[in-house]
């Protein structure tokens, strides 16, 4: 990898000794891999970030970001309020990060990092070759979770889920084939259509809050508990649809001709999402991604009208009731959206792989946390390519609020002792002290 020139200035970035600290996991029967030459990455540069946004040394405390105003340790449930006993300096490292504080290192999880491509889910299939079952039966659902925290030590663990899991609950029933993925056998199309939604019934999603309570109690504070949701015009894609699409004219039409049929949809999604995001977090979630996969299918201005209000109003939701809870964004192909997705209130903006990551930062701007953004076929690339590929995006995202992540989900077929090297090479880098 070509040296980086030095700057007057900058923070470095530090490669520590893989045989100290933590005990660094492997899959079972991989040899261990030694680590590269120890060397250092200059962080902000004349052309990084740091100087973009106007960042000097002065930022840096100790050659790592500098502490910015902390969020009120104060949780409210909806309704009723109860008090966070943990304080801001035992959060986990990945809340840290999202929150902007300062912290030893770039906190690392994956998208879609419980599931297929391991062997010990593709086992657990056999017994249980349902996904509903899976994702909707509370012992399962912690046990998918739980394998890459088991094998990789990721510094977040997500809820093993759908972004589906909650329309039921709302009125919504839908079925997953296996070659055709979901199917709604009703779709949402005319006014007649919308009296069949109710409020959330959080009852039915018990399965949910137990296996998040669970898991909060199995990583003991050492990894960021991560719930999801999908943003209500990504779940309105399949309401409207009644399945996966590649065009999604359907719903796409109903921007023009049906706008008093669509309205309400988004509306009403967005009110129960809101609620099941606080109930996440309510049962034990650190933090909460929002997915709004859909969204990079609406042009820049009609994702003003038909995403973004929706999602504001969910996160105002959260805001209200959990303001102390970092809240993630990520859309896929949001290269457009970036300006526009920093100003729906979350914490964390996801960048996908298109984007480079000095590119967004810029765009983004110092207030907001990234996430991202390693392609994710590099995973299938040698173990030196996947460093390269790390390195470029820390370097690039600067000591402050980053969280290392690929920058869409892990493919199926990835070699499981790539997934292993990535995070032991980003345990392995630190801010320069």
């Amino acid at each position: 990898m070509a040296a980086v020139a030095p700057c007057s200035g900058a923070a470095q970035l530090v490669r520590s000794s893989l045989s100290s600290g933590t005990p660094q996991p492997r899959i079972a029967g991989t040899a261990a891999r030694a680590a590269p030459c120890p060397r250092a990455l200059r962080l902000g540069g004349d052309r990084g970030w740091g100087a973009q946004a106007g960042l000097g040394r002065s930022t840096f405390v100790g050659g790592v970001g500098s502490l910015e105003q902390q969020r009120p340790q104060t949780r409210r449930q909806c309704g009723q309020r109860s008090v966070v006993a943990s304080a801001t300096s035992e959060a986990p490292l990945l809340v840290r990060a999202a929150r902007r504080e300062a912290v030893e290192r770039a906190p690392a999880w994956m998208m879609r990092q419980a599931g297929r491509y391991m062997a010990a889910y593709k086992e657990l299939t056999k017994k249980h070759p349902s996904f509903r079952e899976r994702s909707e039966t509370t012992d399962l659902i912690v046990e998918i979770s739980l394998q890459p925290w088991q094998a990789f030590r990721p510094d977040g663990v997500i809820l093993f889920s759908d972004i589906l899991t909650p329309l039921p609950a709302v009125g919504i029933p839908f079925d997953i084939d296996e070659t055709k993925g979901p199917l709604i056998d009703s779709p949402i199309r005319s006014k007649e259509a919308l009296a069949a939604l109710r409020p959330i019934e959080l009852d039915r999603l018990t399965f949910v809050g137990d296996a998040l309570r669970t898991l909060h109690k199995e990583v003991a504070g050492q990894a960021a508990v991560l719930g999801f949701v999908g943003s209500p015009w990504t779940l309105a894609t399949y309401i409207v649809e009644g399945r996966s699409t590649r065009t999604y004219k359907v719903i796409k039409a109903m921007t023009f001709s049906d706008p008093d049929v669509l309205r309400p949809l988004l509306d009403h999604l967005a009110t129960e999402i809101g609620k099941y995001m606080c109930y996440q977090i309510e049962a034990g979630a650190d933090c909460i991604q929002i997915f709004d996969s859909w969204g990079g299918q609406l042009p820049p201005r009609l994702w003003d009208v038909w995403s973004k209000p929706y999602i504001a109003k969910a996160v105002g939701m959260v805001r209200a009731a959990h303001p102390e809870v970092p809240l993630v964004l990520y859309a896929n192909g949001s290269g457009g959206l970036l300006e526009r997705m920093a100003t729906v209130g979350v914490d964390v903006i996801g960048l996908d792989w298109t984007i480079d990551m000095e590119d967004g930062r810029r765009r983004l701007g110092p207030q907001l946390a990234v996430q991202g953004n390693v392609d994710p076929a590099v995973l299938f690339a040698t173990p030196e390519a996947i460093t390269e590929a790390i390195e470029d995006t820390i370097r690039k995202a600067g000591p402050t609020g980053h969280i290392l992540n690929l920058g869409h989900g892990v493919l199926v077929g990835t070699p499981e002792e790539r997934v292993a090297h990535f995070f032991d090479t980003n345990r392995s880098l630190k801010y320069s002290q």
